[in-house]
């Protein structure tokens, strides 16, 4: 199997550095996400695995954030999960999303609440690679609350279970896990705890193992990871260093067994 690059990046609506959702300009976000597009197309990735990004928002633009990125990062393959919607006036849809140039045989959205704004969930996807099915969880967790954090990695994990009880024959390896996770994987917090129940499946290796991601323009915290499991061997590791959001994109590349 080819060496495989994969990059997890929260993209915080298209607003780059703007500390306001609502304030940036249609232009300014079109022209932030061609850049974020440019650093893509730099970076050669196979796989993108976005968080906070819209589908159709009044906040940042009421425009599909990932047809957008698609069309000037040239993505065959993509697929939204998304985790907030609300109708309206002050209408918002956004969650997370994948950006493949591998195919995306199944995919399921599980959101964590019932709130129409600032709820986090996770995007499973099952990806065709030289005919091997190598699945791929994007995750965003709760931003302030540990307690939230975990009840949420609980979900997730007894979600895993049955997926693996279901489907985990035909994973080529099982499932790598990434996202921005809110806490460091360093502090008693759902970080290193899935790190830990991981362990159940096979050995899983966190990455980036030093640095750190956020605030992008002077970062104090790694909030952003990715879990690959046994069976990804070969592993190099960057975090990008990028100012098109408040979090830097995490890029590893590796190969499959």
């Amino acid at each position: 199997m080819p060496r495989l690059r994969l990059v997890t990046f929260n993209i915080a609506h298209g607003r780059g550095l703007s500390p306001i959702q609502g304030l940036t300009s249609q232009r300014k976000l079109r022209l932030n996400l061609r850049r974020i597009a440019a650093l893509l197309d730099g970076l050669k990735p196979d796989i993108v695995a976005l968080q906070e990004i819209d589908e159709r928002s009044r906040w940042s633009g009421n425009f599909d954030h990932l047809d957008y990125l698609r069309v000037h990062a040239s993505f065959p393959h993509t697929v939204f999960g998304i985790n907030n919607r609300r109708t309206g006036l002050l209408n918002l849809s956004y969650g997370n999303a994948i950006l493949a140039r591998h195919a995306i045989r199944a995919s399921e959205t599980v959101v964590f609440g019932t709130r129409s704004v600032g709820e986090k969930g996770f995007l499973y996807v099952e990806l065709d690679v030289g005919g091997r099915c190598v699945p791929l969880v994007n995750l965003h967790l709760h931003f302030s609350s540990r307690a939230q954090r975990l009840r949420q990695l609980e979900r997730l994990l007894a979600w895993l279970r049955e997926k693996h009880r279901l489907h985990g024959k035909r994973w080529a390896v099982p499932p790598i896990i990434c996202g921005d996770f809110n806490n460091p994987g360093t502090r008693d917090d759902a970080t290193a705890s899935l790190l830990s129940h991981l362990a159940d499946y096979c050995d899983y290796v966190l990455h980036p193992l030093t640095g750190l991601t956020f605030p992008s323009p002077l970062p104090s915290r790694a909030l952003d990871f990715i879990f690959l499991p046994a069976g990804c061997r070969n592993v190099r590791c960057e975090i990008v260093r990028s100012m098109l959001s408040d979090h830097r994109p995490v890029l590893v590349e590796f190969e499959v067994d």
